[in-house]
Order: C-alpha cells, then structure tokens, then sequence
C-alpha cells in the first residue's frame, strides 16, 4: 500500500548514512592532522552540519514537509524563525539533561554543548523537516500509536535509536581502560551516529516487514 513511500524513504535514508560516511571520511582528506578521536569536535560539527544540510534538502526535495497554508513572506518568516527557536531549544534541552545524567556541569561545557548540537541534528531538525515548528504535531508522533504515516514512523525509529544510542555510548566513559575514545564525549556522540545510521537501515526495514498491520488512520 505505501510501497512507493517506503522506496522513498529508503532512498533518503541510504543518502543521509552516505552523508555520515563523507563527513566522516572526508575531512581526513582534506584537512590535515583531522581524527575522529584527536580533533573530535571538529568531526561533531562536521557530521551535524552535512547530516544537517543533507537532511533540510533532501526532505524539500521530496516535499514531505506539511504544506503551508499561507504562502506569504510574513508566514514563512514566522516559520524560519520558530524553527530555528525549536532548534536552540532542543539545544538547551538536551544539554540540560546531558548534564542531569552526570556531564560536568562547568568543566567540558563546551564538549557537552556540542553533543547536543549534533544530537539536535539528527532527531530535531529531521523532525521540523517533517512535521514542522507545530508542537501538537511531535505530541502526536511521540505519542502511543501516534503514527499517521510512514514518515512519522520512521521519526519515531531514528530519534528512539539515536537518543539510545547516546545514552549507552556512555557506559564505557567510567570504566579504567585509558583509552582515547573514553574521553568525554567522544563514546557518547559515536553511540548517538551509530544509533542514528541503525534507524536509518532499521526503519525501512521494519515498516516493509509490517506494512500490512500498519493501519495509519487521520486523527
């Protein structure tokens, strides 16, 4: 029933887990001295930043952002910015609840900050691509049996991993090993990337596998 969506999504998926490769690979060619573990925040905003280009164009390529109902320069002003609002605010939230979990509060700021930058660009600013700045919109996804589509399913699949990720990627952070992914927060933005290119490759997947006890109804 929604073959042609879930080939779609596959398709977006396949290029944003290319887009995490190049950023990945990329700078190690291009800039001298660039390691994921030696220059780690250089490689965060590299990978929030391609994910996040990638994501904004590929997604308004496709058209599967909610249409406006107002086509005036005022409306869409207002939209920008109550979306660049959301991303600050998903900024803050997840730096707040980083340092709730156990980051330094003070110490390594600017680390734990820049982990929540890349973490708003794989769950947040993939969700304003869909759904848009509309707060009752994310309720509903985010809610029990809140999908009204394969998209929105999907959301609820990248965002779960990629917040799992993260968080198990803080596990090793304490143990005695002395090894250099150890270093805050090295482990933990690796586990949110893994997380996030396992529900690009889980989503799909698990929608065509289900696709006939989906039954996305408008609510």
């Amino acid at each position: 029933m929604w073959d042609q969506e879930i080939r779609a999504m596959a398709s977006t998926h396949a290029i944003l887990a290319s887009t995490v490769f190049v950023a990945t690979v990329a700078p190690k060619v291009l800039l001298r001295g660039f390691s994921v573990y030696g220059t780690h925040l250089l490689w965060m905003y590299c990978m929030a930043g391609a994910v996040g280009v990638v994501n904004v164009s590929v997604f308004w390529l496709l058209g599967i952002s909610p249409p406006t109902k107002k086509h005036t320069v005022g409306y869409k002003l207002s939209r920008l910015v109550r979306s660049c609002l959301y991303l600050f605010l998903s900024c803050l939230f997840f730096h707040t609840v980083v340092v709730l979990y156990g980051a330094p509060l003070i110490e390594s700021a600017v680390e734990t900050f820049s982990l929540a930058v890349l973490l708003t660009s794989l769950t947040t600013l993939r969700c304003l691509c869909v759904l848009g700045p509309n707060v009752q919109a994310w309720i509903r996804v985010f809610s029990r049996h809140g999908a009204m589509s394969v998209w929105d399913t999907s959301l609820q699949i990248t965002t779960g991993t990629t917040v799992i990720g993260a968080w198990l990627g803080a596990f090793p952070i304490p143990l005695d090993w002395d090894r250099p992914w150890q270093v805050w927060p090295v482990s933990c933005s690796m586990g949110s990337v893994i997380g996030f290119v396992s529900g690009l490759v889980a989503a799909p997947t698990w929608i065509h596998y289900h696709r006939k006890q989906l039954t996305y109804k408008c609510k």
